[in-house]
């Protein structure tokens, strides 16, 4: 398994928003994996024994939410002076991790080995949370019909209220423990919005009725509208699965192979270690589904030799950003939005993955092409690195990657995502067995058991709070009104409206999880998409894209931040860097949303006119590149810039003139190279 050093755990743990865990010991930490580890078990028997929806989600919460209360600190002591700061940019450092622990190398928990120092005990109050969680939870699984009738026919009893507001206020300070004070602030001020929204001035479009505590309270604790809705769903379905698939993965030895190969097979051009770092990124996010974590782990490796190279210190931290960003964005797994999209529009993962396809093709051929023009501005070398030969490693790793192949083919055999990834994983588990030191015994599945539930907590709490908003917001129809708003101000026109809908996405990014941003875009920026005649595929996959994309955009830049601090390069320059990698990601959005043919990059239409418009944009991407770094003066950049933005447009006349100025700008070029070396 890939474990996390001393510093790279600290890395991870300033720049991912997700918090990490206490550090647990003795019988507690036994405990506390023991329990996960039995989730992880009813998690994977649900799928072939299904389970009414309210009443898996609740369980599935039952055990989630203690959890959270046991595992992560309350921070109560510094909250205050955090209160405005992103994620867990002011967490305290986790301490060294343990060989056998199942959290070791996981961005949300990082324990530490016996001895090294005292183990941090749950306070009473903590306990105190547990219990209640587990209580308010349990009370209504007792009689979970008769719970479901009270709040269908608005005849709560005074407990089932007073239940649903400690649950509440529970939510809360899971979401503010894991994820830190924004989400939280956020859920609070929708809250407010529901009790207080018939005090508004009548004249707002916002305005409405009101609703008392215990219509509130029936609206997100009673049904799948609040706290168990899709996002619960997700949680407690495709995202535990996927972490339990990762972690097996994990402890099997494939992320060390996934590095291996990835170094083996790129060893002998100047821009091999370049691409070596961007290859290894995508294999990992099979296995890490954090931009943040990933970054860390892979610059741990990598770093060294894109310094021995000739890289920069920002450009290889670009590049180790925009591999690790590639993590969320890329098949077979994506991030857990991607799972959110798939409920949202009721069509099978695989379709999702399908969609997901080509912008990542052209993703990555962004980066390659940058990396190959720096690897000529900057004079790069390629690196002799010990590894194995790429064939070898094949021969006899190559195992490692049926579980992925598996995933993908039982979908395309009409197989649940949930089964295909159960089964996914049982041969991921079987095939560890071929590498002695990897096989997955009694002790090693336990921790696997364990990390895939421990993963998920802060997900689960983001998720079960999210069910806050996206209640509120259809108990009071707020969701429409702010599109309404949007598209208005925007006087109906659909670019401007587009425009404003990925920077308002970006921002909310900068201040919670992309889990969380996505669910909030999605039900107040995803309708005033629609109503525009944007399809509901393509809306939700740009909002995809740009809660994603806040990972790698300035000022923060989580991703980014966190590869500056392993090469030591300049923060502001290596975002820059990083942006200008990930550039592509931020333009190919806009157009399957505001062109005709952009359903094409989402795999939509004939086949000819699909690869057609991904052929354009692959040039358009290249336009991106040459415009960015690959063309040395201003006027011919500028032109590379205009036609990349005319070929992205997908049209004919478009397509013509922006081959045509960048052939322009290839004649400047040509030109002015010959200018200043007349040789």
């Amino acid at each position: 398994m890939t474990e996390l050093s001393d510093r790279e755990a600290e890395l991870v743990s300033a720049h991912e928003q997700e918090r990490p865990a206490r550090q647990l010991g003795g019988p507690l930490r036994l405990g506390v994996w023991i329990v996960g580890g039995l989730l992880s078990v009813y998690s994977l028997v649900v799928v072939f024994r299904p389970v009414e929806a309210l009443e898996h989600r609740m369980t599935f919460l039952a055990v989630a939410l203690p959890l959270v209360f046991l595992c992560y600190r309350s921070g109560w002591s510094s909250s205050v002076a955090r209160l405005f700061r992103r994620g867990a940019a002011a967490s305290p450092p986790p301490e060294t991790p343990a060989e056998d622990d199942p959290l070791a190398g996981v961005s949300r928990a990082v324990a530490h080995p016996e001895g090294t120092r005292r183990s941090e005990r749950p306070t009473v109050a903590d306990w105190l949370l547990a219990a209640a969680s587990l209580a308010v939870l349990v009370y209504p699984l007792l009689d979970i019909d008769g719970f479901r009738n009270r709040g269908s026919g608005a005849a709560l009893t005074d407990l089932d209220i007073v239940a649903g507001l400690a649950l509440t206020v529970l939510l809360l300070e899971a979401v503010r423990r894991t994820v830190g004070w924004s989400l939280t602030i956020i859920c609070v001020i929708f809250l407010i919005y529901a009790y207080y929204g018939a005090y508004l001035p009548i004249d707002w479009t916002i305005g409405h009725r009101g609703f008392d505590l215990g219509q509130i309270v029936s609206q997100l604790y009673t049904g799948t509208e609040g706290f168990f809705g899709v996002p619960m769903q997700v949680a407690a379905s495709y995202i535990i699965l996927f972490t339990i698939y990762g972690a097996v993965l994990d402890y099997s030895g494939a992320s060390k192979f996934f590095i291996d190969l990835s170094f083996a097979a790129f060893r002998k051009s100047r821009a091999a270690p370049g691409r070596t770092v961007t290859t290894a990124g995508f294999l990992l996010g099979t296995v890490s589904g954090s931009g943040v974590a990933t970054t860390v782990s892979l610059g741990s490796v990598a770093w060294p030799v894109l310094r021995r190279a000739g890289y920069p210190k920002e450009p290889a931290g670009g590049i180790l950003a925009a591999g690790g960003i590639g993590a969320i964005l890329s098949p077979p797994t994506l991030g857990a939005a991607a799972f959110i999209i798939a409920e949202y529009l009721r069509v099978s993962y695989l379709e999702v993955l399908l969609y997901a396809t080509i912008p990542t093709l052209l993703y990555y051929l962004g980066i390659f092409l940058a990396i190959e023009i720096d690897s000529r501005r900057f004079s790069t070398h390629a690196v002799q690195v010990d590894a194995p030969k790429a064939g070898k490693l094949l021969l006899r790793f190559g195992y490692h990657f049926s579980s992925l192949i598996l995933i993908i083919v039982l979908m395309a055999l009409d197989r649940s995502a949930f089964q295909s990834v159960v089964i996914a994983t049982a041969i991921a588990f079987a095939l560890s067995f071929l590498d002695p030191r990897h096989r997955m015994g009694l002790k090693r599945t336990g921790q696997a058991l364990a990390k895939g539930t421990l993963e998920v907590l802060p997900v689960t709490a983001v998720c079960a709070a999210a069910g806050i908003i996206v209640g509120v917001i259809t108990q009071t129809g707020l969701g429409l009104n702010l599109s309404a708003i949007i598209v208005d101000f925007a006087a109906g026109n659909l670019v401007l409206t587009t425009v404003m809908s990925g920077i308002a996405v970006m921002l909310l990014g900068l201040a919670v999880p992309v889990t969380a941003s996505f669910i909030i875009a999605a039900v107040i920026i995803g309708p005033a998409l629609t109503t525009l005649g944007v399809t509901q595929a393509e809306a939700y996959m740009f909002v995809f894209y740009y809660a994603v994309l806040s990972e790698v955009s300035p000022p923060t830049a989580l991703s980014a931040v966190a590869a500056a601090a392993i090469t030591g390069g300049n923060t502001y320059k290596t975002m820059m860097m990083t942006w200008r990698y990930t550039l592509p990601a931020f333009l190919v959005p806009f157009a399957f949303v505001l062109t005709p043919n952009g359903q094409a990059l989402l795999g939509q239409g004939p086949i000819a006119t699909v690869l057609l418009m991904t052929a354009v944009s692959a040039v358009a991407v290249a336009a991106l590149a040459l415009a960015t770094g690959g063309m040395s003066g201003w006027p011919e950049r500028v032109l590379a810039a205009i036609a990349a933005v005319l070929l992205l447009f997908l049209e004919p006349v478009p397509i013509v003139a922006g081959l045509a100025v960048l052939a322009v700008a290839g004649a400047v070029h040509l030109v002015r190279s010959r200018r200043r070396d007349p040789a």
